[in-house]
């Protein structure tokens, strides 16, 4: 199942992907929940991000291919940051280019898990069951700002700003991570394509992991890190992150909305 948010007559709704249409649902896919019967057109969506998380938790070294490159070394246990929960936008919404001097800023194509069931302290084994579904992200970074200062890195500064944290179009809730591949192009270009497998800390690693440090709930997002290929963005460029078995998100740095 293909989940997404939208906004229909003017309220928001949860809706399920099918062809070339959606099903707006009454309810949420995190409890009960019944189909209306009510079909719109994709062509005609108004858009919203595919989950309210309260967090966004991401990854930082978490590809082997990455590592390699740029000489770290195997983490030994999760590195993560948080995004602001302000700093979410979804597909086709513009990335607003932060005001003042904060220098060049990246694209990051990433998977995102998203979380269906309240987690605090589970196993992998157990995760699974916690996790409604997978997505595309884009982990957008004031690169140049990270650490400009070098008495304190600011990951939350770089990487929260308005728009910085992009997700959708979809939820899908059944994805096999052992076989997809991630693909970032920037104006048409190809810039990333990376293997999920490559990843030191799998997804259902990360939800078990990060459960023990914090408890996570119902909409929340896990970004998996990223791996090579990350470059600047100029404005007016437009990102597209690919995942086969979800879909397409794609948004335009500084654009207007589509």
């Amino acid at each position: 199942m293909k989940w997404l948010r939208c906004r229909d007559r003017g309220a928001e709704t949860w809706a399920l992907l099918e062809g070339e249409h959606v099903e707006t649902v009454d309810g949420t896919p995190f409890g009960e929940h019944a189909r209306t019967g009510r079909r719109l057109a994709v062509t005609e969506l108004e858009w919203l991000p595919p989950t309210r998380p309260g967090k966004i938790l991401a990854l930082w070294n978490n590809f082997g291919a990455a590592a390699a490159k740029n000489g770290w070394t195997r983490p030994a246990e999760p590195l993560w940051f948080l995004k602001a929960a302000s700093s979410l936008a979804g597909h086709l919404d513009p990335v607003p280019v932060p005001p003042g001097d904060v220098g060049r800023v990246a694209y990051e194509g990433e998977l995102a898990i998203v979380i269906g069931r309240r987690a605090r302290r589970i196993e992998a084994a157990d995760a699974a069951a916690h996790v409604l579904g997978y997505s595309c992200a884009n982990d957008v970074t004031a690169i140049e700002l990270l650490n400009r200062d070098p008495s304190f890195p600011q990951w939350c500064r770089a990487k929260g700003f308005d728009g910085f944290g992009v997700v959708g179009p979809v939820v899908e809730t059944q994805f096999d991570v052992s076989t997809a591949s991630v693909r970032t192009t920037v104006d048409g270009r190809e810039r990333q394509n990376y293997p999920l497998a490559d990843m030191f800390f799998t997804p259902h690693e990360l939800v078990a992991r990060l459960s023990h440090d914090v408890t996570l709930e119902p909409g929340d997002v896990i970004l998996c890190g990223t791996s090579v290929g990350v470059l600047p963005m100029k404005p007016g460029a437009r990102v597209e992150v690919t995942i086969d078995g979800i879909g397409t998100l794609s948004n335009v740095y500084g654009g207007a909305p589509a």
